[in-house]
């Protein structure tokens, strides 16, 4: 009677499950209407319950249901650049990832969107966190996986301040949907740099500040000119710095002080 009862139950969430499917394969897709299908059928796994408690579990159909459903979640929130609902829907299906693996087939999207999840992280520099959500992976996929190695990757360049490489890695990521936290985290790197140039410089040619933060149109330099509010005197950005608190350091000093801060840190780590 239970498993008559479940079925049933089951029913109308599968056809649910296949509209949905059906509406994120469009293209272009209606965010708006995925949106509203991915509400309904979270309230609907939710009365199935599909996940394992204690005395019952759920079969694998239903699994991988649940599964699907939030790794379009995931895909749909990049999708609409939310990183709060990205961190939810991701939180969620890694219990399916990891809790539940043995109930299971691993999924396609498994690396893919794990892989994602750390490019979040990185984004947030939040470091820390992301070293933990590596130490959950496979060693050799680390170096291996194409979807894995991209966040490595940038995390180490980061840590050996090689941003060029870190902005030349944006035409070179495994799927389309890691370009929403890698822009995040070319952003925050460009304000790093033009902060330094603000406090290094008296003034930068244009063709200068161009290559220094590493933009790929004109345009684009201009507009980020203006909304710092640099101003422009014969093709120069000049930046009237306060005399007394300037401090003017050698190339050779501050180099070496950059290697005796790594050394020190190094051996704290």
């Amino acid at each position: 009677y239970r498993t008559t009862n479940k079925m049933a139950a089951l029913g109308p969430v599968i056809t649910m499950y296949q509209t949905l499917v059906k509406e994120w394969s469009k293209k272009p897709v209606n965010l708006d209407n995925v949106g509203n299908m991915l509400t309904k059928m979270k309230l609907a796994l939710m009365e199935l319950q599909f996940m394992p408690t204690s005395g019952t579990t759920p079969s694998a159909q239903e699994l991988i249901v649940a599964r699907d459903v939030l790794e379009i979640g995931v895909q749909w929130s990049v999708a609409k650049k939310d990183i709060p609902s990205f961190e939810r829907y991701i939180s969620q299906l890694k219990c399916y990832y990891f809790d539940y693996s043995s109930l299971l087939p691993e999924s396609p999207y498994f690396y893919q969107l794990l892989g994602l999840n750390l490019m979040c992280l990185l984004a947030q520099n939040r470091l820390a966190e992301f070293h933990t959500e590596l130490e959950l992976l496979p060693a050799k996929e680390l170096q291996e996986n194409v979807y894995i190695r991209c966040p490595v990757a940038l995390e180490q360049y980061l840590m050996e301040g090689n941003y060029n490489k870190v902005f030349l890695s944006k035409g070179n990521v495994p799927a389309e949907s890691y370009h929403f936290f890698i822009n995040i985290l070319l952003d925050t790197l460009r304000d790093e740099v033009a902060t330094c140039i603000e406090k290094s410089y008296d003034q930068i040619s244009q063709k200068e500040a161009y290559r220094m933060l590493f933009f790929d149109k004109e345009t684009d330099l201009l507009n980020y000119a203006s909304k710092k509010n640099w101003k422009v005197e014969s093709n120069r950005y000049v930046f009237r710095q306060d005399v007394q608190s300037k401090q003017e350091l050698s190339s050779l000093k501050i180099i070496e002080n950059c290697l005796g801060y790594a050394k020190e840190l190094e051996r704290i780590v």
